[in-house]
């Protein structure tokens, strides 16, 4: 498990697909009722990138720099981190409720109404209870995974609130990277797909 960032090269299209997956039973009997079971407290989300162009030349090694990272990171053998630029900050965002004993929350984030846990920070995060802001070392502790510990449990019905960025844990969904040359020092990647990691 490695924390090296996902390189940015400029390539990529505005047609990445992102795709949250479940993981669910559904067993219909003879009479058509279903009973359902699901498996997952958290979906698990997919990325597809497209890269149209990536040069090779002595300047610009766009095509080294993506097989040299999938080759380092072994196909889909180690994680890393990615940053979605359209999902990747909260402000304000709620994480729990002090309780007057609990010392440790994991931060969260909603996207569409829909909450779950941050799998790694960026940077050091504000933390707010009850609207006030705590001071990182002496109030609280954070972990790179997004585990916050209190220094003293928030008294009962502190709201906990934190503003800050993030980035996914994901890895390569295959342990092949196909991309092809269309003409003299450009190449161009059709489908890299990611897919995210439970920490």
């Amino acid at each position: 498990m490695s924390n090296v960032l996902y390189p940015t090269l400029p390539g990529l299209t505005f047609g990445i697909t992102k795709t949250p997956t479940w993981s669910s039973r559904v067993q219909t009997a003879v009479s058509g009722k279903e009973q359902r079971a699901a498996f997952w407290s958290y979906p698990i989300w997919q990325y597809s990138l497209v890269y149209e162009f990536l040069y090779a030349d002595a300047v610009r090694s766009e095509l080294q720099t993506l097989l040299g990272f999938f080759n380092a990171r072994q196909g889909q053998f180690d994680s890393f981190l990615l940053d979605d630029p359209d999902d990747d900050a909260v402000a304000r965002q709620m994480f729990g409720t002090g309780d007057g004993a609990t010392t440790q929350f994991q931060l969260l984030r909603a996207y569409g109404g829909f909450i779950e846990p941050v799998s790694y920070v960026n940077g050091a995060p504000s933390i707010y209870a009850a609207s006030t802001l705590k001071t990182p070392g002496t109030d609280y502790t954070v972990t790179s995974t997004g585990l916050v510990t209190f220094a003293t449990a928030p008294v009962v019905g502190a709201p906990l609130t934190w503003t800050g960025s993030y980035y996914w844990r994901v890895r390569f969904a295959t342990d092949k990277l196909e991309t092809s040359k269309f003409m003299y020092q450009l190449w161009e990647a059709k489908k890299v797909d990611l897919m995210s990691v439970r920490v």
